[in-house]
């Protein structure tokens, strides 16, 4: 039996109640479902009771126009990633800039040619889920990684980076006031992928490596747990190893031979291999291969 189809939600966001009226039926024709706000602050309201999964908007509207409405469901992280498609009369190349900067990813002139509407939004759409996809990918993961916007702002990051900036009190204040300054230095430096930043004004030490620059203009970041123990002692604490095994361990997962890790190690082969045959049993492995593999795994999470 197949799965039924996923509908997706529209939030329109609009002013004009013809203009509302040729994008309900356009959009309820194509089977989606659409919501409807006539200005900013009931967008946003409307945004975080139900996400939707994508947000059509007028730039010019009363009390809180387009382009402020569309920073602040960028500033606020559980809505960032929607995409956003504004829909107005102005045609001004400044204009588009201002709603491409304000975190837009499309802009349509009105008057709106609805198989226009649909093609974009289908496009913006697809992007979205291979983006949730991808993110799903890596919350599961395990892993403590993050991306920051132009101005150093957090836009999306793992449940475990989260749970390990409350462990360091890094709240929302802080990241404005501390992080997203400290960042803004760092890159004005150029840093090579790999580097790492020791972040400043914090009781709990943590870092972050630069991961990857991403397509977006986003940086993709690893944030690191200060106190985290590394090396040899992270396998003694995670894999239950003795202080030895552990050292034998990391050697191995580093690729040198018996031999050689002896020689690092100041003991005899017979000792690494006896060492080794203490440590297959615990890891549940029969071969060294097989135990360096668990080992990369895990020193994988520190760096």
């Amino acid at each position: 039996m197949n799965a039924p189809a996923t509908t997706d939600t529209v939030l329109v966001v609009d002013d004009s109640a013809d203009a509302l009226s040729l994008i309900n039926d356009t959009l309820e024709s194509a089977g989606m479902d659409v919501l409807v706000a006539l200005e900013g602050k009931q967008a946003l309201t409307i945004a975080r009771r139900i996400r939707p999964d994508i947000i059509l908007l007028d730039a010019m509207m009363p009390v809180m126009n387009g382009f402020d409405t569309c920073s602040a469901l960028k500033a606020d992280p559980a809505l960032a990633s929607i995409p956003v498609i504004f829909m107005t009369g102005l045609t001004d190349t400044d204009d588009v800039v201002r709603g491409l900067e304000a975190g837009g990813v499309d802009y349509l002139t009105k008057p709106i040619n609805p198989n226009e509407l649909l093609a974009r939004m289908k496009v913006h759409l697809s992007n979205a889920r291979l983006t949730r996809s991808a993110q799903s990918a890596l919350d599961s993961t395990g892993q403590h990684l993050l991306t920051v916007g132009a101005a150093g702002e957090v836009r999306w990051a793992t449940p475990q980076t989260y749970a390990l900036l409350a462990k360091a009190r890094a709240d929302e204040s802080w990241q404005r006031q501390q992080l997203a300054p400290q960042l803004l230095r760092w890159f004005s430096h150029r840093p090579e992928l790999g580097q790492k930043l020791t972040l400043e004004e914090l009781d709990y030490p943590l870092t972050v490596k630069l991961v990857e620059h991403l397509a977006s203009g986003e940086q993709l970041l690893k944030l690191l747990d200060g106190e985290r123990p590394g090396g040899a002692a992270l396998l003694k604490q995670q894999l239950d190893l003795t202080e030895r095994e552990s050292e034998v361990l990391y050697w191995i997962a580093n690729g040198k031979t018996n031999r050689e890790a002896a020689e690092i190690l100041a003991m005899s082969p017979r000792t690494v291999n006896k060492h080794l045959e203490q440590i297959f049993p615990k890891l549940g492995v029969e071969n060294r291969t097989a135990a360096a593999g668990i080992a990369l795994r895990c020193l994988a999470q520190e760096v």
